[in-house]
């Protein structure tokens, strides 16, 4: 039943444009040595390490794809994960309170797949009871809740070294103790509060003893304390995917700089963060221009791509992801015509045949100017949308009715149809970034 709705779920992403986030080993074509490397990643990050990587592609090579596959591989590692986009509108990098609030909000586990942090701290404290049960505390005495309590707090300070914020601890002691009186709305708006929403009733945190709200300067060690509770949990570490990391380029000259600066600080405390993985997507122009990485020098000699020929180390800073040729494209295709839920297979394989989906590479290829790396999202679509025609209509003619006008393209896709670059170059985009530390942690 599990493999129908993944199946289900697929074609309804693709349909719309998107990148599914299940069922995914219909497009793992061509990745395997990439795969490796995360793998590897997360292996250092189970086995102790702080880690981060890079995955560099253009448009259209399977980077978000890419991440997706990753927070699967995570999860059935008995990983904890958070998929973040970077967005203009509600993620100013440099903001490391709205990162943190994004991070904890996508929150996902095996068994609760976003908005995790509630399931994360109900294992933390049954593991908590059940090792002081263990150790001959008697369940049912009277006391036994503030034993719990007192517990909590010294694992919190144990396992973060004594640098968790006070409000972090009292938080979730407050929490626990909400929890066991039945009060669940007001242990959920706490968590709500402690996951960085703004939105808490005064009322609410006055219970806690908190005040405010979770600010940049804080957020950090926060996240610290969510990583360490995480583990705690009984998880082997944590995964944290920022997507879209080229969209820092769009945003202003004194943003674009202060984000750069926030993750060159991320990076640099990473092994502090045990048990806990970074992977950023960007695309090459992220990485190499004067106004993304290339412009702030601290930034760029950590991560810098190095490249001899066409060889490339899989385990530097930046992990390479080659454009969709046409035979990977074909290979995707015709997995998913296998994959497809159709009522008449026979009909669906007879319509649509190998040769046909060889022509229909070659029509939306045409459409991008031969360039067959930002082909994926629009021809993924338009194959879909000919599975659907040739499964309902059985007059239907894939042959005749050829043809390829691009679906909702994005900004990226209607700037290469109009043969535009990435982005409009700006005056000061050769000038480069100040190194400066906005917050230390």
């Amino acid at each position: 039943m599990s493999m129908i709705r993944d199946s289900e779920h697929v074609f309804e992403r693709l349909r719309n444009g998107l990148v599914p986030e299940r069922g995914l080993e219909a497009f793992a074509v061509g990745i395997e040595r990439q795969r490796g490397e995360i793998r590897r990643q997360l292996d250092l990050a189970a086995g102790g390490e702080g880690v981060f990587k890079f995955l560099r592609g253009g448009y259209g090579c399977g980077k978000t794809f890419m991440a997706r596959l990753a927070i699967l591989e995570a999860q059935e590692l008995n990983f904890a994960t958070s998929f973040v986009v970077v967005s203009a509108n509600d993620l100013h990098f440099h903001k490391f309170d709205e990162l943190y609030r994004k991070v904890v909000g996508e929150l996902g586990t095996t068994s609760c797949p976003r908005g995790a942090l509630n399931d994360i701290v109900d294992r933390w404290i049954a593991k908590v009871e059940a090792a002081l049960i263990d150790g001959g505390a008697d369940e049912d005495a009277p006391d036994f809740d503030k034993h719990v309590q007192k517990r909590m707090e010294e694992e919190i300070a144990s396992k973060t070294g004594g640098k968790a914020p006070e409000d972090f601890a009292r938080v979730l002691r407050t929490v626990f103790a909400l929890k066991q009186q039945g009060k669940v709305q007001q242990a959920g708006a706490l968590l709500s509060w402690l996951s960085g929403s703004p939105n808490v009733a005064a009322s609410e945190k006055t219970a806690a003893g908190v005040k405010g709200s979770i600010t940049s300067e804080t957020a950090m060690d926060y996240l610290h304390g969510i990583l360490e509770i995480v583990k705690a949990a009984g998880y082997a570490g944590l995964l944290i995917v920022i997507d879209e990391a080229e969209t820092i380029l769009k945003m202003r000259t004194d943003v674009r700089g202060k984000s750069l600066n926030g993750i060159r600080q991320i990076i640099d405390a990473a092994d502090r963060y045990k048990k806990l993985l970074w992977v950023f997507t960007g695309t090459p122009a992220f990485f190499d221009e004067r106004k993304g990485v290339a412009g702030l020098q601290p930034l760029h000699d950590r991560i810098q791509f190095l490249k001899h020929g066409e060889l490339a180390s899989l385990k530097q800073a930046q992990l390479e992801l080659r454009p969709f040729g046409k035979d990977r494209l074909r290979e995707v295709a015709l997995k998913l015509r296998a994959q497809f839920p159709a009522t008449d297979r026979a009909r669906l394989e007879r319509k649509i045949t190998p040769e046909y989906i060889d022509r229909l590479v070659d029509k939306v290829t045409e459409g991008f100017k031969g360039d067959v790396g930002v082909v994926p999202r629009q021809f993924l679509r338009q194959l879909v949308d000919v599975f659907d025609l040739a499964s309902e209509h059985e007059e239907f003619d894939p042959g005749a009715e050829i043809g390829f006008t691009p679906a909702q393209p994005t900004e990226d896709e209607t700037r290469k149809l109009e043969g535009k670059p990435p982005f409009d170059r700006e005056p000061d985009d050769d000038n480069g970034y100040e190194p400066q530390n906005v917050v230390e942690f």
